[in-house]
Protein backbone atom coordinates (compact mmCIF):
# COMPACT_ATOMS: atom_id res chain seq x y z
CA UNK A 1 0.00 0.00 0.00
CA UNK A 2 0.91 3.18 -0.76
CA UNK A 3 -0.80 6.74 -0.60
CA UNK A 4 -1.16 10.14 0.06
CA UNK A 5 -3.76 11.32 2.49
CA UNK A 6 -4.33 14.91 4.74
CA UNK A 7 -5.41 15.34 7.76
CA UNK A 8 -8.87 14.69 7.04
CA UNK A 9 -8.22 11.32 5.52
CA UNK A 10 -6.14 10.05 8.42
CA UNK A 11 -9.15 7.60 9.96
CA UNK A 12 -9.89 6.13 6.58
CA UNK A 13 -5.96 5.13 6.33
CA UNK A 14 -5.84 3.87 9.54
CA UNK A 15 -8.52 1.50 9.04
CA UNK A 16 -6.83 0.84 6.08
CA UNK A 17 -3.36 0.12 7.42
CA UNK A 18 -5.09 -2.27 9.92
CA UNK A 19 -7.02 -4.24 7.65
CA UNK A 20 -3.82 -4.80 5.16
CA UNK A 21 -0.84 -5.10 7.83
CA UNK A 22 0.41 -8.45 7.66
CA UNK A 23 1.40 -8.13 11.51
CA UNK A 24 0.19 -6.35 14.76
CA UNK A 25 3.85 -5.27 15.15
CA UNK A 26 4.41 -1.78 13.22
CA UNK A 27 7.21 0.30 12.68
CA UNK A 28 6.84 4.00 11.95
CA UNK A 29 9.95 5.34 10.28
CA UNK A 30 9.51 8.78 9.04
CA UNK A 31 11.78 12.59 10.39
CA UNK A 32 10.90 14.29 13.23
CA UNK A 33 7.52 15.82 12.48
CA UNK A 34 6.35 13.56 9.66
CA UNK A 35 3.15 12.36 11.78
CA UNK A 36 4.05 9.12 12.94
CA UNK A 37 2.18 10.26 16.57
CA UNK A 38 -0.60 11.68 14.89
CA UNK A 39 -1.02 8.24 12.74
CA UNK A 40 -0.44 5.56 15.49
CA UNK A 41 -3.30 8.26 17.48
CA UNK A 42 -5.27 7.61 14.53
CA UNK A 43 -4.72 3.92 14.80
CA UNK A 44 -5.54 3.57 18.31
CA UNK A 45 -8.83 5.48 18.04
CA UNK A 46 -9.58 2.81 14.86
CA UNK A 47 -9.12 -0.10 17.11
CA UNK A 48 -11.34 1.77 19.95
CA UNK A 49 -8.81 3.33 22.40
CA UNK A 50 -11.03 6.16 24.21
CA UNK A 51 -8.24 7.39 26.47
CA UNK A 52 -5.94 10.12 25.04
CA UNK A 53 -3.27 8.99 23.46
CA UNK A 54 0.00 10.62 23.61
CA UNK A 55 3.86 10.35 22.70
CA UNK A 56 5.63 8.17 25.23
CA UNK A 57 8.84 10.04 24.74
CA UNK A 58 9.75 10.36 28.25
CA UNK A 59 8.03 7.20 29.48
CA UNK A 60 9.00 4.88 26.20
CA UNK A 61 5.86 3.20 26.34
CA UNK A 62 2.54 3.72 26.41
CA UNK A 63 -0.17 1.35 27.11
CA UNK A 64 -3.79 1.61 25.97
CA UNK A 65 -6.96 -0.50 26.13
CA UNK A 66 -9.12 -1.24 22.98
CA UNK A 67 -12.37 -3.03 22.19
CA UNK A 68 -13.32 -6.08 23.53
CA UNK A 69 -10.12 -5.86 26.03
CA UNK A 70 -7.59 -5.51 23.23
CA UNK A 71 -4.11 -4.27 24.22
CA UNK A 72 -1.96 -1.81 22.26
CA UNK A 73 1.11 -0.73 23.32
CA UNK A 74 2.62 2.16 21.87
CA UNK A 75 6.47 3.03 21.92
CA UNK A 76 8.45 5.78 21.16
CA UNK A 77 12.75 4.86 21.00
CA UNK A 78 13.86 8.35 19.96
CA UNK A 79 15.62 8.72 23.48
CA UNK A 80 17.17 5.02 23.69
CA UNK A 81 21.02 4.97 22.63
CA UNK A 82 21.64 1.26 23.60
CA UNK A 83 19.11 -1.69 22.89
CA UNK A 84 19.33 -2.32 26.39
CA UNK A 85 17.79 -0.04 27.51
CA UNK A 86 14.31 -1.20 26.13
CA UNK A 87 15.04 -4.73 27.07
CA UNK A 88 15.27 -3.54 30.66
CA UNK A 89 11.64 -2.78 30.37
CA UNK A 90 10.58 -5.51 29.51
CA UNK A 91 10.44 -5.34 25.86
CA UNK A 92 10.70 -8.79 24.91
CA UNK A 93 7.89 -10.01 26.76
CA UNK A 94 5.74 -7.31 25.09
CA UNK A 95 6.33 -8.91 21.84
CA UNK A 96 5.65 -12.29 22.81
CA UNK A 97 1.65 -11.63 23.83
CA UNK A 98 0.51 -10.85 20.53
CA UNK A 99 -0.88 -7.56 21.43
CA UNK A 100 -0.48 -4.39 18.89
CA UNK A 101 2.64 -2.78 19.02
CA UNK A 102 3.49 0.64 17.30
CA UNK A 103 7.06 1.49 17.62
CA UNK A 104 8.01 5.19 17.18
CA UNK A 105 11.79 4.97 15.51
CA UNK A 106 12.63 1.32 15.62
CA UNK A 107 15.86 1.83 14.05
CA UNK A 108 17.05 2.36 17.26
CA UNK A 109 16.46 -1.25 18.36
CA UNK A 110 16.56 -2.97 15.16
CA UNK A 111 18.34 -5.88 16.58
CA UNK A 112 15.49 -6.51 18.38
CA UNK A 113 12.73 -6.34 16.23
CA UNK A 114 10.71 -9.39 14.77
CA UNK A 115 11.06 -10.67 11.38
CA UNK A 116 7.35 -10.34 10.62
CA UNK A 117 6.86 -6.80 11.63
CA UNK A 118 5.18 -3.91 9.45
CA UNK A 119 7.50 -1.56 7.89
CA UNK A 120 5.85 2.07 7.94
CA UNK A 121 7.17 4.95 6.15
CA UNK A 122 6.11 8.60 6.14
CA UNK A 123 6.98 11.16 4.38
CA UNK A 124 5.83 15.04 5.04
CA UNK A 125 5.15 16.17 1.19
CA UNK A 126 3.64 19.85 2.81
CA UNK A 127 2.23 21.37 5.33
CA UNK A 128 -1.51 19.50 4.23
CA UNK A 129 -0.16 16.47 2.74
CA UNK A 130 1.51 13.06 3.72
CA UNK A 131 3.18 10.10 1.96
CA UNK A 132 2.24 6.55 3.58
CA UNK A 133 3.98 3.56 2.67
CA UNK A 134 3.54 -0.02 4.31
CA UNK A 135 6.35 -2.42 2.72
CA UNK A 136 6.45 -6.19 3.12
Amino acid sequence: MKTTYTLSQLDEVAKQIIAESKSKVLLFYGEMGNGKTTLIKALCKALGVSDPVTSPTFSIVNEYLGTQNTLLYHFDCYRIEEEEEILDIGFDQYLENGDWIFIEWPQKIENLLPTNSQEIKISNLNMNSRSIEMLS
